[in-house]
C-alpha cells in the first residue's frame, strides 16, 4: 500500500521535510553514523513513504551504517519521519523479504546477521554452478541492445578515487544489477530466478567495506563484459568463473 506524504505544518515534526533518521543502536553504537561522507537523508516528495523509508534503511544497511544483527527501533523511525507505524512496518517487511532484516520475538526488527562461513561457502558453490554457465549462454543469446546497456553499466561502475559509504552502496547496487542482467541474458528463466532468490550481493557487500573490493571487481567485470561483447561463450564462462573465485578470495577472511 502506498501512503501519500503528509502536509508539512509549522512547528510540527510531521511532513516530508524531516531531516536525518537517527537510529538508536542497541546493544552497540553505530561507529560511522556521523561519518562526514554520510549523505543527508530527507524524505522525497515524489514517492510514497513506504518506498522512501525502505530505500533509506536499505542504504544504511548496505553501507554498514547499521551494523549486522542490530536492533532497529520502530518508535524512533516514527518520531523522525513523522509517519505512523504502518508504512514503517511495511518497509521493514520488504527488507525482511530480501533477507536484510529479521523479526525476533520480544526484540522486534533487527538487521540480519552476517553470513556464517558455512553459508558463505554454500553461496559461492551455487554461484560457481550457475553463473559461469549463465555467462556462456548470455554471450550467445543477448541481443545488441542488451549488450550495449550492459557495457554502459560496467563503465559507470568505475570506482571513484576515494571510496565512501555512499559510493560503495551504489557500487553494490550496480554490481547486483550487472549480474542480474547477465543471468537474464542467458534466456534461461530457471537460472535467472534461482540467482535472484539468493540475493547474493545484498549479503556479500556487508562483509567488508574496502576500496580493494570495488577496484578489483571493476577490472574483472571489464574482462567479463568484453568477452560477452565479442560473443565468446568460452571466454565469458571463464571470465565469470575467475571473477567469482577472486570475489571468494577477497571476502572469505571476513566470513564468520
Amino acid at each position: 500500500m502506498r501512503h501519500a506524504p503528509l502536509p508539512a505544518r509549522r512547528g510540527s515534526r510531521r511532513g516530508p521535510d524531516v531531516a536525518l533518521i537517527s537510529y538508536i543502536i542497541q546493544p552497540m553504537a553505530d561507529p560511522i553514523a556521523n561519518a562526514p561522507d554520510a549523505p543527508p537523508k530527507r524524505i522525497k516528495r515524489t514517492q510514497g513513504f513506504v518506498e522512501e523509508v525502505f530505500e533509506i534503511i536499505r542504504a544504511d544497511i548496505m553501507a554498514l551504517r547499521i551494523p549486522p544483527d542490530t536492533r532497529i527501533p520502530i518508535g524512533n523511525l516514527v518520531r523522525e519521519l513523522g509517519v505512523s507505524q504502518t508504512p514503517i512496518r511495511e518497509a521493514l517487511s520488504m527488507l525482511e523479504a530480501l533477507g536484510l532484516v529479521t523479526k525476533k520475538q520480544f526484540v522486534g526488527y533487527c538487521t540480519a546477521p552476517k553470513l556464517t562461513r558455512k553459508e558463505f561457502d554454500q553461496l559461492y558453490e551455487i554461484r560457481l554452478l550457475l553463473e559461469p554457465y549463465a555467462a556462456r549462454c548470455a554471450a550467445e543469446r543477448m541481443d545488441t541492445q542488451e549488450l550495449e546497456e550492459l557495457c554502459e553499466l560496467a563503465r559507470r561502475m568505475e570506482p571513484a578515487e576515494s571510496e565512501t559509504r555512499a559510493t560503495y552502496g551504489r557500487f553494490a547496487d550496480d554490481d547486483s544489477e550487472l549480474h542480474a542482467r547477465i543471468a537474464r541474458g542467458s534466456k534461461n528463466r530457471l537460472i535467472e530466478e534461482a540467482l535472484s532468490r539468493l540475493h547474493t550481493h545484498l549479503h556479500i557487500f556487508r562483509l567488508r567495506f574496502h576500496s580493494e573490493v570495488t577496484t578489483e571487481a571493476f577490472a574483472e567485470h571489464a574482462r567479463l563484459v568484453d568477452a560477452l561483447r565479442r560473443r565468446s561463450p568460452g571466454e565469458a564462462e571463464a571470465a565469470m568463473r575467475y571473477h567469482i573465485d577472486k570475489s571468494y578470495a577477497r571476502l572469505v577472511p571476513f566470513a564468520e
